[in-house]
């Protein structure tokens, strides 16, 4: 198993796990609910060449379908389902989210989804999972065991200083009843501080996303207070004038903070896309020559799992 780079100041977080030749990333904190299967793939262990070596997840950069649709095949039977139990989004940096159903298995996969411009999915129907793309933007976990719900989102730098964290909280109150502090979440791997350079106009975005969260400096110095994270800068001065360093874990932790959820029930990865471009595809190191890795979450039925 390939040696990961670890983000500085940050705790060794994210597990790496096995099944045959597929390698994938696990959160801790979600492996320890019940009943929940989740991933973050690697580019290990699946049949895709060139730029797309080998684990590639995306049917739009130009890999070979089959290839894909063979990939998609091997991630899920390393976790023990099929992908007629998958479902995709269909990305466009928006903050739209769909709540799926066990009839849409299979959509972005084997089937037209038929629909456009959705960035996150909810669910509560066991055995149905959930499928985001990246290769740099963050992944975004959500489990309500308390309801028997999950949700799963993609967000950018546009979707995180849009509030994703907290629209998915919402949304997930709206549709099953979730509490923010019956929630478990994780805010998964992606390009870090260090690696993502914004420009002024990006950086205006996230000091007003900063405003409009009541409370937000009390909420960043509590992280830092509290050890949960080792600083409270979700911007700092970059290299040129002009340029800043974007932490894009810190602005979604804030986000979670902000929707209600406990500090305790948040985990935050330590591993970055970009620092590790030989073992996870990364759009800013590959300059856009690359595959797309997925993130998946599902609800395993209890009763089909004692089988």
């Amino acid at each position: 198993m390939e040696q990961i780079v670890r983000a500085a100041g940050r705790e060794p977080v994210m597990r790496q796990q096995e099944a045959g030749a597929v390698e994938y990333l696990t959160f801790p904190l979600l492996s320890a609910q019940s009943g929940i299967i989740h991933a973050f793939s690697t580019r290990k262990g699946g049949v895709s060449q060139g730029i797309y070596a080998s684990m590639n997840l995306s049917f739009t950069r130009g890999d070979e379908q089959q290839r894909v649709q063979e990939n998609f095949r091997r991630m899920a039977e390393a976790l023990c389902t099929d992908v007629n139990h998958m479902v995709c989004t269909f990305q466009t940096h928006t903050t739209n989210i769909r709540r799926v159903y066990s009839m849409d298995g299979g959509k972005g996969i084997v089937c037209e989804r038929g629909y456009t411009d959705v960035d996150g999915l909810v669910t509560d129907d066991k055995d149905l999972c959930l499928v985001c793309f990246f290769a740099d933007c963050v992944p975004l976990y959500f489990v309500d065991q308390k309801h028997g719900a999950i949700g799963l989102a993609h967000s950018g730098w546009r979707g995180t200083a849009a509030g994703m964290g907290r629209r998915m909280a919402e949304r997930m109150e709206q549709e099953f009843g979730t509490r923010a502090q019956d929630l478990v979440a994780a805010v998964g791997p992606s390009i870090c501080q260090d690696c993502y350079e914004v420009s002024e106009e990006v950086a205006e975005q996230f000091r007003q996303m900063e405003v409009s969260i009541p409370g937000s400096r009390e909420l960043l110095q509590e992280l830092t207070a509290q050890k949960a994270y080792p600083h409270c800068q979700i911007l700092r001065p970059g290299k040129e004038t002009g340029k800043y360093q974007l932490d894009l874990w810190l602005a979604n932790l804030l986000n979670l903070r902000a929707a209600g959820i406990p500090l305790a029930q948040i985990q935050v990865t330590d591993v970055c896309t970009c620092c590790n471009r030989n073992y996870l595809f990364s759009h800013r190191a590959s300059q856009g020559k690359r595959g797309n890795l997925a993130a998946f979450l599902m609800m395993r039925d209890r009763e089909w799992a004692k089988l």
